[in-house]
């Protein structure tokens, strides 16, 4: 579930190992590229973090985030 916090949109993961965690990063990074959109992506062995906020838009939560973090989570199903 994404939580709103400090202007951003934050979601954290659990993986079964780094390879799975690190095999859905670099599917955000592809998605996020096709969003032209940057996300903070945070990772430790198993743990991902994501946050998002428009930095065109003075680094708050926009549509933009709303429609990355829709995806994202379309990744998992």
């Amino acid at each position: 579930m994404w939580t709103e916090r400090d202007n951003k949109l934050i979601r954290e993961f659990r993986f079964k190992d780094f390879q799975e965690a690190f095999t859905f990063m670099t599917r955000v990074a592809f998605l996020a590229e096709s969003h032209d959109h940057h996300p903070t992506l945070v990772n430790t062995y198993s743990y991902v973090r994501i946050e998002l906020h428009t930095h065109d838009a003075g680094g708050v939560v926009t549509r933009k985030d709303q429609a990355l973090a829709a995806d994202i989570d379309e990744l998992l199903k």
